[in-house]
């Protein structure tokens, strides 16, 4: 029997399913370590994500070089080799230490989005390639914008401010719940707060879709940040010394 990822058809926009996104929602906000959840949200609610994003990447200075070249992003990540090659202080040597921190990869990040059969690896169409390189280019963010992927917050407000660059629904679904559930916990507002900042400073930056994150992650930290125009996220660091201090940054 062919399974739902198989029955993707990428031409034309997936049918929004709010029930499928609502139960792997609730299952996210009671184990934030099921990241498969994130998958199934993005491909119950995300429409046409992808292939409108693509569109914008072809019309972008160099995004038809992008997408021509077709580079599979976490392969090229998991290049440990190339990995060590990139200079002390760059976003590559920056991204190198998240991984090393975290015990994360990218190649890693790309098996758990095709568990349950939600996304089906290799498919040979220009909106699921963009939509690879989307998934393998979220680490890179949490370490251009400072939110850190082993903390609900964190996550939450990359999601945010994913959903300002994207327009990806199932992000705005997903921090949404996240500060809800927050509010709920501890009746303090820092964290939805910390969220509304994320997602004002991905509409202020510059559309990172756009990026060729082979040279980027050569670049200096910091040059990129400002190039990028990438906010300081002071609400977040704010929140996340308040909810440390109270003993429940794990919510």
């Amino acid at each position: 029997m062919a399974t739902h990822a198989q029955r993707i058809d990428w031409g034309r926009p997936m049918k929004r399913q709010w029930g499928v996104a609502l139960r792997a929602l609730l299952r996210l906000l009671g184990n934030a370590d099921d990241t498969a959840q994130v998958f199934r949200i993005m491909r119950a609610l995300n429409g046409d994500t992808a292939g409108r994003n693509y569109r914008k990447l072809l019309a972008h200075p160099d995004g038809g070089r992008l997408a021509y070249r077709r580079v599979e992003l976490a392969e090229r990540f998991s290049d440990r080799a190339w990995l060590d090659s990139l200079p002390e202080g760059s976003v590559g040597a920056a991204y190198r230490a998240f991984l090393d921190r975290t015990g994360y990869s990218a190649q890693g990040l790309a098996d758990v989005s095709y568990a349950d059969g939600q996304f089906e690896p290799g498919v040979e169409h220009p909106h699921a390639w963009f939509g690879r390189r989307e998934r393998d280019i979220h680490d890179i963010w949490h370490t251009l914008t400072g939110y850190q992927a082993d903390e609900p917050l964190g996550e939450a407000c990359l999601v945010a401010f994913s959903y300002a660059q994207t327009g990806g629904l199932g992000w705005a679904f997903i921090a949404v719940g996240a500060a809800l559930k927050s509010l709920k916990i501890t009746g303090k507002r820092s964290f939805a707060r910390a969220v509304i900042e994320g997602y004002r400073h991905g509409k202020r930056a510059a559309w990172l879709s756009g990026e060729d994150y082979e040279r980027l992650l050569a670049e200096p930290l910091e040059a990129a940040r400002r190039r990028l125009n990438i906010g300081d996220p002071q609400l977040y660091r704010r929140a996340q010394r308040e909810l440390q201090a109270d003993g429940i940054i794990g919510i």
